[in-house]
């Protein structure tokens, strides 16, 4: 008797779903929790405003930032090396040229 009570249930209306629901968009879905780039916003901010920094303050403000491992150093700056001049003048290459080509 417990088993024909139990029987087969019939293809009625699905209770597991909700009056009035509307099915939701995956794509609408995907567009909500996407990334948003604020680029172009923040391009704007930032030449909106035209007060620069002095170069000193600039520098104490990086050389604060800067920690103690290698990576977090600025590259050292090569000294330029002057170009070394030379000990001929102008008229001795000309007098070089003269007693080497025989040209006048």
């Amino acid at each position: 008797a417990a088993r024909r009570r139990k029987r087969a249930p019939e293809p009625g209306r699905n209770k597991a779903t909700v009056k009035g629901r509307v099915v939701k968009s995956a794509i609408e879905e995907y567009h909500k929790k996407a990334d948003v780039n604020h680029l172009r916003a923040n391009l704007q901010y930032m030449l909106k405003g035209r007060f620069v920094a002095k170069k000193a303050i600039t520098e104490q403000v990086l050389a604060q930032n800067r920690g103690r491992k290698s990576k977090d150093q600025p590259p050292k700056k090569a000294a330029k090396k002057k170009p070394e001049g030379t000990v001929f003048t102008e008229e001795d290459f000309r007098k070089f040229e003269r007693e080497y080509f025989g040209r006048p």
